[in-house]
């Protein structure tokens, strides 16, 4: 590739990488999901100002011209790492069939904003809602504790959102309100399906983003959940990719945390 494309490319995608996390940082949106493009798309726009310098410095050296190369192509291997992870993501999309009997639904927090649900959130809610018609007899459990600097746990902004929009809603509801992540959301729920005598070999509905549910699935399995249904939420598009971007982190350290 010549010179000038290299300067373009890197120019144009390090100020779109840069709108897209200003922009969503304005929105109080705060995650790595986020901050990473903001850290990639300023170097890379950095570099395309920048240009002839750099030029300059790495061909001094045969040492700095491999050490250039080396960094370059990292670089081009991890976003082809990611480019895979997101293909994975997409393939696991669909949902499982709503019509399989499930003894209890878990709703998995998202993060509430101003005291209200986040869209992701309330993309969650809404399709637990719907999922929920179908099974009137299954137990909810809404998941989530309370956030800093928040007067209600999610669990409850959750139920409350409901509450006001699906009235026609009678299913039991139950609020899990300790955890913190997604493996304490699904280990705490234990105690209350057991309560409920519903045992983690019954067929329970796991409802999360899209880009979520391959993970809370194998925490679950991980856990001794064996008849798991996943109930998928669409993802927001203007936070979908920054969402799958976190995931891509929060499937590494889960694996190294040996959550699954």
């Amino acid at each position: 590739m010549s010179p000038y494309w290299k300067r373009l490319i890197s120019g144009i995608t390090g100020l779109f990488f840069i709108l897209d996390s200003l922009w969503l940082l304005a929105q109080n949106k705060i995650h790595l999901g986020i901050l990473l493009p903001l850290v990639i798309g300023s170097l890379l726009f950095l570099y395309a100002l920048c240009f002839p310098y750099v030029q300059q410095w790495q061909q001094k050296t045969q040492l700095r011209s491999r050490l250039w190369t080396c960094m370059w192509t990292g670089f081009l291997i991890w976003i082809a790492s990611v480019g895979a992870f997101f293909g994975f993501i997409a393939s696991h999309l669909n949902n499982d069939h709503p019509q399989q009997p499930t003894e209890a639904i878990l709703v998995l927090g998202n993060g509430i904003e101003n005291g209200q649900p986040s869209p992701t959130l309330q993309k969650r809610l809404d399709t637990a809602a719907e999922y929920a018609q179908q099974h009137p007899q299954a137990l909810i459990i809404m998941t989530g504790g309370l956030g800093f600097q928040e007067r209600y746990s999610e669990a409850e902004v959750m139920q409350a959102y409901l509450q006001q929009n699906y009235p026609d809603l009678h299913n039991p509801m139950e609020l899990e309100v300790q955890s913190t992540s997604t493996e304490l959301n699904l280990l705490n729920s234990k105690k209350i399906l057991h309560q409920y005598h519903i045992q983690t070999d019954d067929p329970i509905a796991i409802v999360t983003s899209d880009f979520h549910s391959p993970r809370a699935r194998a925490i679950a399995q991980h856990q001794g959940y064996s008849q798991i249904i996943s109930v998928s939420a669409e993802t927001p598009l203007y936070i979908r990719y920054n969402s799958w971007l976190r995931e891509y982190f929060a499937y590494l350290s889960g694996w190294l945390l040996n959550e699954y």
